[in-house]
């Protein structure tokens, strides 16, 4: 059957289409420089890293763990929040931390089981030193640090546009809520995504993804609460879930 011109689906992924483009090549912008992203996750799942990780820093550990799951808080807006969720995802950001400024214990690892060294260390493009702490980044660990910032981006100007707009109770689809009907859950697994990228050891790819899923899954249990709204059934049949 022939999709009508004006349906309200079709109108809605004409509206997001550039930003499904500029999704798209932030997402795949690492394949540009495959040589580089090689080597970058070669040194993480053989270890390689740990010749130049940083270690014992555990004031960093704790800094990193507080900003991190302060971005729970504005997720949990909408509705009531699920302690086991953040639980898991608590735990993935205390065991992340602890593992690149604490103790590296996937990277040692790594170390015994892959003792040859066949590719160079990916290069360092970028050196700096927040809290008197030295990092170095590489060319996709800069990019995943620049997916982590979008997503915090998303979710602040989620949490701000529900805040202003939705105390009294109503539908928000203005703003941010006019392209995607669930902007801060699309943030935070651009932050997801930005982890896997930037640290690619046995822990984030495999608790990201699991994490990515079970986020999804919350974004279809919302929207089958929030259906009793006068008017969601329209604008979900309107705007996509994530983009």
């Amino acid at each position: 059957m022939a999709t009508r011109v004006d349906d309200p689906k079709v109108t809605g992924l004409r509206r997001n289409l550039p930003a499904r483009l500029v999704f798209a090549i932030l997402l795949l912008w690492p394949l540009t420089r495959p040589d580089e992203l090689v080597r970058h996750i070669h040194d993480h799942f053989t270890g390689n890293v740990y010749k130049v990780a940083v270690t014992g820093e555990w004031h960093f550990v704790l800094l990193n763990i507080i900003l991190f799951v302060a971005f729970l808080i504005p997720l949990s807006y909408r509705r009531k929040a699920d302690w086991g969720e953040y639980g898991l995802v608590t735990a993935f950001f205390v065991s992340l931390f602890i593992e690149m400024y604490g103790i590296p214990l996937t990277l040692l690892l790594a170390v015994q089981l892959f003792q040859a060294n066949q590719l160079e260390h990916a290069t360092m493009v970028v050196e700096m030193t927040p809290v008197g702490v030295n990092i170095g980044m590489s060319h996709a660990m800069a990019h995943g640090a620049f997916l982590m910032v979008v997503g915090a981006i998303l979710i602040i100007v989620g949490w701000v546009t529900l805040y202003t707009n939705g105390r009294d109770g109503r539908l928000v689809t203005g703003g941010i809520y006019r392209y995607s009907r669930n902007p801060q859950y699309l943030g935070f697994i651009l932050v997801l995504f930005g982890w896997i990228l930037g640290w690619p050891t046995t822990l984030t790819v495999t608790l990201a993804p699991i994490l990515i899923y079970r986020y999804i899954r919350v974004c279809r249990t919302e929207e089958e609460e929030l259906m009793e709204i006068e008017g969601y059934p329209e604008y979900r049949e309107q705007v996509p879930l994530l983009i």
